[in-house]
């Protein structure tokens, strides 16, 4: 994969004194450019410092100048090119676990593996990586997504849990952390089939950690478990937030294509409208194929439709009789 051709930095004003007297060699050859303080050509690359503080560097020649000169030079730091150094963790092979789903009525809870080494980590540093949450698109996502599953071939793993399965899994498990446990170990055991000597694997805090070790088979009962909270900074697991929130898309779009209506992301009033415009025409009964029913959501979207959850039928009213066994109400 390509280097990164274009970086952005808020200066101070230390910072543009330092980098206006660099530019003023002869190294560079200034030209005018509208709203910046100065504008110049370097090797390959241009600089432009702005008004607003915020320095903008382009071209082939860009990430050279901010590893040789910017960094060292302006911002006092070492970033880009010396991440093995700082962070060697996210360089070294391990496997990132993250979701996509969890808080969302309608759509599958997803769970994505993904396994990185020194080259694979690399390529996603230079393709600025960052998790589906820091997205400004779901368009941006589902590109991402596409540019992820060609770098990694088979090093990724998927597990998803439709809304049928959910409830009949949240039945039986009666807790979302013990489901969530489940669907990791599932996907850590996948990916080791093709990474079997993959020593860690790294995700967010969400639960006891002996729960996903008790999940996992043999072949994943060797491997470091590693919890942290704001796991997403690393690589693999930045990933796996994106391949997993992709995959929800995509089956919220399959179902709003099969069902001729729009299923809106998360738990909101939009959503809470949407499932009541949908049992217009449908029985209570699809809210189980297409809906997460331990949701409060549920009994608010029944009520408004003259029912209540006897209307589930039997994998509606386990489901029901879950949520009352179970001491800790669900987080949504």
């Amino acid at each position: 994969m390509n280097p990164r051709t274009s970086f952005t930095y808020p200066l101070s004003a230390a910072q543009q004194s330092l980098l206006l007297d660099i530019l003023r060699t002869g190294n560079f050859r200034p030209f005018p450019l509208e709203y910046t303080i100065m504008a110049a050509e370097g090797t390959a690359c241009r600089i432009a410092l702005y008004k607003s503080g915020k320095c903008v560097i382009q071209g082939k020649g860009a990430s050279d100048f901010v590893t040789f000169t910017l960094e060292p030079q302006v911002l006092a730091t070492a970033g880009l090119g010396y991440e093995h150094v700082l962070d060697s963790e996210a360089f070294s092979p391990h496997i990132g676990i993250d979701e996509s789903g969890k808080g969302d009525f309608f759509g599958p809870l997803v769970v994505a593996g993904v396994f990185v080494d020194n080259d694979i980590a690399t390529a996603m540093r230079d393709m600025d990586l960052k998790e589906s949450k820091r997205m400004t698109s779901d368009k941006k996502v589902l590109e991402t997504a596409r540019s992820l599953r060609k770098l990694l071939g088979k090093r990724y793993a998927i597990v998803a849990i439709g809304p049928a399965a959910y409830n009949r899994l949240y039945a039986k498990m009666r807790n979302v952390n013990r489901m969530l446990a489940w669907a990791h170990a599932r996907a850590i055991e996948n990916l080791l089939e093709t990474v079997p000597s993959c020593p860690r694997a790294i995700s967010d805090q969400f639960g006891s950690k002996r729960q996903v070790e008790q999940a996992l088979m043999k072949n994943g009962r060797r491997i470091e478990l590693i919890q942290r909270h704001r796991a997403e900074s690393d690589y693999a697991v930045a990933a796996a937030s994106v391949l997993a929130r992709a995959v929800f898309l995509t089956s919220l779009q399959k179902f709003s294509e099969q069902y001729k209506t729009t299923f809106p992301k998360g738990a909101s009033a939009a959503v809470q409208h949407a499932a009541v415009e949908l049992l217009k025409t449908r029985s209570p009964e699809t809210l189980l194929e297409v809906a997460k029913c331990h949701f409060k959501t549920t009994d608010e979207v029944l009520a408004q439709a003259g029912t209540n959850r006897k209307a589930l039928g039997s994998v509606g009213a386990a489901v029901s009789k879950a949520i009352q066994r179970t001491p800790a109400k669900p987080k949504e």
